[in-house]
C-alpha cells in the first residue's frame, strides 16, 4: 500500500482532481491486471493452499505399539484436520505381533515399533522402505493399585511373597525390558501372568486382578488415577528405542510419508514428550 505523504504547499484545486482520476484510473486498472492475472493462474494465492492440503487423500493403515495409542490417536486427529479427505485407522498391538502380520502380508502404510528387534523383523524381511528411524524412546515403570496399598518402593519388592505381579511376555519390548531390568538388579521374578501387551498389563492393575505389573511410565501416565506409579532404578538400564518406518508395498505411500514426518515435526514431538515418552 502506497503510503500518503502529508505535504506544506498547496496543490491547486485543478491539478488535484486530474490527480485523483488519473489515481483512480490507475488503480482500477491494476485491479483489473490482478484479476485477470488470478483468473489465469487460478488465483495463486489461494489456490495453492487448497492444492496442497488436496495432494493427500485416503486411507492411512499405521500399525503401532499398543503403548503410542494415546499419543497417535492424537497425531491422527491432528493429520485428517490439516489434510481434509484423509482417514488414519489404527492397529495397536504388541510389536511383535504386528511385525509377524506385516511380514505376513498384512496391508499397512506405516509401522511404529516399540524396539529396534521388531523392528529388525520387519526390515529382515525386506518389508521397509528406507531406514526406519528412532522418534522416541521409553522407560518402565511400575504400576501398583491406587495409592500404592502394599508400599511398594523398588523392584526388589515385587519379588516378595504374597504379591500378585504381572509382567508382559518376553516376546514383546516390554516383556524384554522388564527381563533386562530384573537382570540388572540380579532379581528372580515369577508373575502370575504374562500378557501380550503392555495395556494388557496395565489392565490387570486397573482391575485389581494383580498387585502390580511393570509395565512404561507413558502408560501409568495415561491410566491417570486409575494406578500409581513407582520409579525404580533398573528402569535406567532398559530404556526402549521407537523407530518409525514407512513400509515398502504401503497401499497410501504419499500420505503415510505425511503421517512419519508429523510425527518426527516439532509438533508430534510435543504431543509425544507429553505423553511421557523422551526425545531420542
Amino acid at each position: 500500500m502506497t503510503r500518503s505523504v502529508r505535504r506544506t504547499h498547496r496543490i491547486p484545486r485543478t491539478a488535484r482532481v486530474a490527480g485523483a482520476g488519473a489515481a483512480a484510473l490507475l488503480a482500477l486498472s491494476a485491479c483489473s491486471s490482478s484479476s485477470d492475472a488470478d483468473a489465469d493462474t487460478g488465483s495463486d494465492s489461494a489456490g495453492a493452499s487448497s492444492s496442497s492440503s488436496a495432494k493427500l487423500s485416503g486411507q492411512v493403515t499405521v500399525f503401532a505399539a499398543a503403548s503410542l495409542k494415546e499419543s497417535f490417536t492424537t497425531l491422527g486427529e491432528t493429520f485428517e484436520k490439516q489434510h481434509p479427505g484423509t482417514e488414519v485407522t489404527f492397529n495397536f498391538a504388541g510389536s511383535d505381533t504386528l511385525a509377524a502380520s506385516i511380514t505376513g502380508g498384512a496391508p499397512a502404510d506405516v509401522f511404529a515399533s516399540a524396539s529396534p528387534k521388531t523392528m529388525a523383523t520387519v526390515t529382515d524381511a525386506g518389508a521397509t522402505a528406507g531406514t526406519p528411524a528412532t522418534f522416541v524412546r521409553n522407560q518402565l515403570e511400575i504400576a501398583t493399585l491406587p495409592g500404592n496399598p502394599e508400599h511398594i518402593s523398588s523392584l526388589k519388592d515385587l519379588t516378595g511373597s504374597g504379591l500378585k505381579v504381572v509382567l508382559c511376555d518376553r516376546t514383546v519390548p516390554c516383556g524384554a525390558a522388564a527381563q533386562k531390568a530384573l537382570d540388572a538388579g540380579g532379581l528372580d521374578l515369577t508373575p502370575v501372568s504374562y500378557e501380550q501387551d503392555v495395556k494388557a498389563a496395565l489392565t490387570k492393575v486397573e482391575l485389581k486382578e494383580a498387585d502390580a505389573a511393570v509395565v512404561y511410565k507413558t502408560d501409568v501416565k495415561a491410566a491417570g488415577g486409575k494406578v500409581t506409579g513407582v520409579d525404580f532404578p533398573e528402569s535406567a538400564k532398559a530404556v526402549n528405542d521407537y523407530p518409525i518406518t514407512l513400509l515398502k508395498d504401503a497401499p497410501n505411500a504419499d500420505a503415510a510419508s505425511a503421517f512419519v514426518e508429523l510425527v518426527k515435526s516439532a509438533e508430534g514431538q510435543r504431543v509425544l514428550t507429553g505423553a511421557g515418552f523422551r526425545t531420542p
